[in-house]
């Protein structure tokens, strides 16, 4: 175990939608006992309650529109992030068109430092936990997969969850997903200095832990 794990770990994992982020940062969480925060629900949340308001997403750029978003992230609190309607493709598309506005971002900023700010330490995964939010992070890992991996994989997770979903669709919306995180302005999905990337592609949960844990505890 690293000698730091004895005071503090703080672990920023990075990567694009459905590449396997999530369920490793939630592991590695449970596995070193620290607080773990899945930083897309942030922008989720918001995108949700736009889309309750009636609104466009892209409306909130600017105008009336960007200060009722600014004002919904600047009140969330963490039981808001356990709604189920947040897992929806609708509450997905809406956070990936909102996630490049700058001003919601720096509203959201302020919650992410402060889970990272634990005295024991945290894991958060997003897009821009290493380069932005957390960037004195103890390990920074980039996950990636191919875009059809990770498209069937995300395919799989909506039919289990009872939605009605097609495959060509599920890929065509990652793949636009991709695009706008990539080529946003601000925080575009980048890997951090020294990032650690793991290529999950043709890799189970398991493996994909195992990987990352061996990568830590090397450090001890």
């Amino acid at each position: 175990m690293p000698q730091h794990q004895k005071n503090k770990l703080l672990i920023a994992v990075d990567g694009p939608a459905a590449s396997g982020k999530g369920t490793l940062a939630r592991k590695l969480a449970a596995h070193f006992s620290i607080p773990y925060l899945d930083t897309g629900k942030l922008y989720r949340y918001v995108g949700y309650q736009i889309l309750k308001k009636k609104l466009d997403p892209e409306s909130c750029r600017s105008g009336t529109a960007l200060k009722q978003a600014v004002d919904i992230a600047n009140k969330i609190r963490p039981e808001d992030l356990n709604e189920k309607a947040l897992n929806s493709e609708e509450s997905g598309r809406a956070a990936s068109i909102i996630s490049g506005i700058p001003e919601i971002r720096a509203a959201l900023l302020e919650f992410q430092r402060n889970i990272a700010k634990s005295p024991a330490g945290a894991v958060l995964d997003g897009r821009d936990i290493g380069t932005v939010v957390c960037p004195e992070a103890d390990f920074k890992l980039f996950i990636t997969a191919s875009l059809h991996a990770r498209a069937k994989r995300r395919y799989k997770e909506l039919q289990s969850m009872g939605l009605s979903v097609i495959y060509p669709a599920v890929l065509e919306d990652l793949q636009a997903r991709d695009e706008r995180d990539e080529l946003r302005k601000i925080s575009p999905l980048v890997p951090a200095f020294g990032a650690i990337h793991i290529d999950t592609t043709d890799m189970d949960e398991a493996a994909v832990f195992e990987k990352a844990l061996s990568i830590i505890m090397a450090a001890a």
